[in-house]
């Protein structure tokens, strides 16, 4: 008798891109919570040293930090909507590229640690955590070379930029070299990983068969993952405040305030019709795609900005007034402007009422910064900040969805709720 396996080995040689009811997989979300670990120790370390005024390191430790692992996780998530068999092969070769997103996690400690001292970066369990990631999707698409006849020589770009990107991230894991030179090369590798895939993809006229809607799924699901560090942004400072003076209004406006941002962007983000525009437009999915790097960075340090809040409250923070609104203010700008031109981008429209609702939302953030440097309350402002997604939420309630609905209409989009129909 022979013996048979649950999830014996399956050609790589491409999903549906039209499957329906395609959806996330049990794999795809246990892989998805290994970034909760990343986004998490990124956001902890970039509050503390804002906390401190150290704002250089903060930000191009969070920037550094951010490509890493928000990169990785897009590669990794058009790789499975491609070409996900879910045999034992894919498994294992997706748990390794887990426990590289746990080893780069380890590593951002003394990556901040080492750009604060400014002598050389101390990215070594970062970046070895990082090739680790890139080990299991370059043996993926190595499998697919070997499958998939009609699209190999696009399998064997992906790889091989991959592989040549990895040995560049090996050399700067092994050299002794200043911050300059090591920013100087990573920037080179950073060109040809986000080169590689537009080259893979549009050279030979044959794409790669992604789902629109589980990309979009996966989008928001990430999304979603990237909101929790609002929320725990919104728990640290809620209990700052209670440790210090126990129950009182301005808990309750310190969480008002971060639920209420968490729960608008989440909001804003669901308006759009993602999955239903990527059907319609394939050949922008790069834009959209490669977009979401500021986007999900703006999230996750939106909730940072809470952190540095909660660091204030414990009186554990030395910035003033001003620069803790801003740690918040100016990523939840980030994520407006970059909400915005997404859709922008993929529709290839300007909706004057989408300028006059950003320029509304500006005028929200910039308040509450003037109100900190009045005097005001940091629980006040934070509750004014929180009022900037309710601007695009409300406009959308009330008039934006007449006119979404006439934009897909006219892009010829036949919407899965129906509010569309092709033209």
């Amino acid at each position: 008798m022979r013996m048979t396996i649950a999830h014996p080995r399956v050609p790589m040689v491409g999903r549906n891109p039209h499957e329906p009811h395609r959806a996330a997989t049990p794999l795809e979300l246990l892989y998805d919570l290994t970034f909760v670990v990343a986004f998490g120790a990124a956001g902890n370390e970039t509050a503390h040293f804002f906390a401190e005024g150290h704002w250089r390191t903060g930000i191009i430790g969070f920037g550094f930090a951010m490509f890493a692992v928000i990169w990785a996780w897009i590669q990794s998530t058009w790789f499975a909507s491609a070409y996900d068999t879910d045999d034992w092969i894919y498994r294992l070769l997706t748990m390794l590229q887990m426990i590289g997103v746990l080893v780069l996690a380890l590593g951002l400690p003394p990556m901040f640690e080492s750009l604060q001292r400014g002598e050389h970066v101390d990215n070594g369990v970062m970046i070895l955590g990082y090739v680790i990631m890139r080990v299991g999707l370059i043996a993926l698409w190595t499998r697919v070379a070997h499958h998939d006849t009609e699209r190999r020589r696009c399998a064997v770009i992906y790889a091989t930029t991959l592989f040549v990107a990895q040995l560049g991230w090996i050399a700067l894991l092994v050299a002794d070299v200043s911050v300059a030179v090591m920013f100087s090369v990573a920037a080179v590798l950073v060109l040809i990983e986000l080169t590689g895939p537009v080259v893979a993809e549009r050279r030979y006229g044959v794409t790669t068969p992604w789902h629109p809607h589980h990309i979009a799924e996966r989008y928001g699901l990430l999304t979603i993952i990237a909101l929790g560090e609002v929320i725990l942004g919104t728990v640290a400072a809620l209990d700052a405040v209670v440790r210090v003076d126990g129950w009182t209004a301005q808990t309750a406006l310190v969480g008002l305030s971060g639920v209420g941002l968490a729960f608008g962007m989440w909001w804003m983000y669901f308006i759009i019709p993602s999955g239903d525009l990527l059907h319609r437009f394939r050949e922008r999915s790069f834009g959209w795609g490669y977009g979401h790097l500021p986007l999900f960075a703006g999230i996750a340090a939106t909730g940072a900005g809470l952190h540095v809040a909660a660091l204030h409250m414990e009186h554990a923070a030395h910035i003033g007034p001003v620069a803790l609104v801003l740690t918040t203010a100016v990523p939840l700008g980030i994520y407006v402007l970059c909400l915005y031109s997404l859709y922008t981008a993929i529709t290839r429209e300007l909706d004057r009422f989408h300028l006059v609702l950003v320029a509304v939302t500006a005028v929200i953030i910039a308040a509450s910064i003037v109100m900190a440097a009045a005097g005001a309350p940091l629980a006040t402002c934070l509750v004014v900040l929180t009022l900037a997604p309710a601007v695009t939420v409300v406009g959308y309630e009330l008039v934006g969805h007449r006119h979404r609905s006439e934009m897909l209409a006219r892009a010829g989009v036949a919407s899965a709720d129906g509010e569309a129909v092709s033209t």
